[in-house]
């Protein structure tokens, strides 16, 4: 696809500095980009790319001072990373629109309801009276359990597995290889020391616009839901357990894990390989630091922790400060020391 730079100014609703005829049909990194291709500025340290870029067209800032000539057309904007990441998304949305109807082979069970403008890629597998939603995307190898829903444009990436009965809402992206809905970890200790298994008979609900990445992993819900509210951003690699909980527009990092009805509060950002323990709450706008270790309820709001166990982010920075210094103040407790007994000395002798 071809646009030229007033479409582009339109989309993202900036001022364009130069020939607003300029197509282009591709994107590309500054500093590599080339005739055709457009590009972006918002890091400083890129800046010097600017002036020798082959970009024809690159988004700025609009409060960016040129140095000195540029050759390719400039859309200015208030916010360049935020105005490029609308374009990536508007341009996605119109490739995945020109996907639709049914590939085959496929099973589709016929008690299922297919919405308009839907695509369903070659041996995917829609169960009994599954819905899925107008202009929905089922990628190949699919797997969507009985009575589960799939909402208006979400899409189900390669490989993904909603089970039976959870609730996908509008506007979702699950990524390749990522399952929905599988039995949470419910076991329960017998006399013999053995684990009888408990029936898992809840379900997942995922609200609206919520975005997950690869090969992550959704427990269903011993009875009840598990639940990703609307606006949530969780990426590859995590382990949500059964009755969890998280909160409007959290964003949760690779590798974490919370565990069995935990609830993760809005607005949280979780770092990487992070660990919630079960059944503990998480206060909205808590941010916890890449492989904190979180085993109590954190209470105050838009508070920070890091550590494991973890605990105030800005009391562990001074403890680290601390720490560093341990050897000079080692040398200097046994200097003190040194010098106090031949105080004593003195004192005695005298």
């Amino acid at each position: 696809m071809q646009f030229t730079a007033v479409q582009i100014a339109a989309i993202i609703s900036g001022k364009i500095y130069g020939d607003e005829t300029t197509p282009v049909s591709s994107f590309g990194k500054i500093e590599e980009a080339t005739t055709g291709q457009l590009s972006f500025l918002s890091n400083p340290k890129y800046e010097e790319h600017l002036y020798s870029t082959g970009a024809s067209i690159i988004i700025i800032n609009e409060d960016q001072e040129l140095k000195q000539p540029v050759s390719a057309t400039l859309i200015k904007v208030k916010d360049a990373y935020a105005a490029f990441a609308t374009l990536l998304a508007a341009y996605d949305q119109m490739q995945n629109q020109q996907l639709t109807g049914i590939q085959q082979p496929v099973y589709i069970d016929t008690t299922a309801k297919i919405g308009d403008q839907v695509f369903i890629g070659a041996f995917a597998y829609i169960g009994k009276n599954a819905i899925i939603g107008d202009c929905a995307k089922i990628f190949p190898h699919c797997y969507i359990g009985d009575n589960a829903v799939i909402g208006t444009n979400s899409i189900m990436q390669t490989g993904v597995t909603v089970c039976h009965d959870c609730i996908i809402g509008n506007n979702v992206n699950i990524h390749p290889g990522s399952v929905v809905g599988s039995d949470g970890f419910g076991f329960a200790p017998l006399p013999d020391g053995s684990f009888k298994k408990i029936p898992q008979i809840g379900n997942v609900i995922i609200e609206d616009n919520v975005e997950i990445g690869s090969n992550t992993t959704i427990d269903r819900a011993t009875m009840g839901s598990t639940v990703i509210k609307a606006g949530a951003k969780l990426d590859n690699l995590l382990q949500i357990g059964h009755n969890a909980e998280v909160g409007y527009n959290a964003v949760i990092a690779a590798q974490t894990g919370i565990s069995g009805s935990a609830k993760i509060g809005n607005n949280v950002m979780i770092g990487g390989q992070a660990g919630i323990v079960g059944h503990i709450q998480i206060a909205d706008g808590s941010k916890i630091n890449a492989q904190s270790g979180v085993s109590k309820s954190l209470k105050i709001p838009n508070s920070a922790v890091t550590g494991s166990p973890a605990y105030d982010y800005t009391a562990a920075l001074r403890s680290q400060a601390v720490a560093r210094r341990l050897p000079d103040l080692e040398k200097r407790i046994i200097e003190l020391e040194a010098l106090v007994k031949q105080l004593v000395a003195t004192i005695n002798v005298g």
